[in-house]
C-alpha cells in the first residue's frame, strides 16, 4: 500500500512540475504586422527544412533497396547459367 501511495505521489509531483515548467513562456498574441511576418517566415523556413530532410530520408532507403535487388538479380542469374 505504501509503494502505491509513493508511486502516485511521485507521479503527481512530476505532472505538477511539468505543468509549472510549461506555464513560464505561454502563448502570446501580437497584432504587430512585422512580428507576424517574421514568425510566418521562420515557420515557412522550418517547414521547408523538415520537408527536405524527410524527402532525403525517404529517397535514401529506396535507392539502397533498388541496388540491393539488382545485385540479387545478377547473382541469381549468374548462378543459374
Amino acid at each position: 500500500m505504501k509503494k502505491v501511495s509513493l508511486a502516485v505521489l511521485l507521479s503527481l509531483s512530476a505532472v505538477a512540475s511539468g505543468a509549472y515548467a510549461q506555464s513560464d513562456q505561454g502563448v502570446t498574441m501580437s497584432t504587430d504586422p512585422a512580428k507576424i511576418a517574421d514568425i510566418e517566415s521562420r515557420a515557412q523556413t522550418l517547414q521547408t527544412q523538415q520537408d527536405n530532410a524527410q524527402s532525403a530520408r525517404m529517397q535514401a532507403p529506396a535507392h539502397k533497396s533498388m541496388q540491393h535487388k539488382k545485385s540479387h538479380g545478377k547473382s541469381a542469374s549468374g548462378s543459374s547459367q
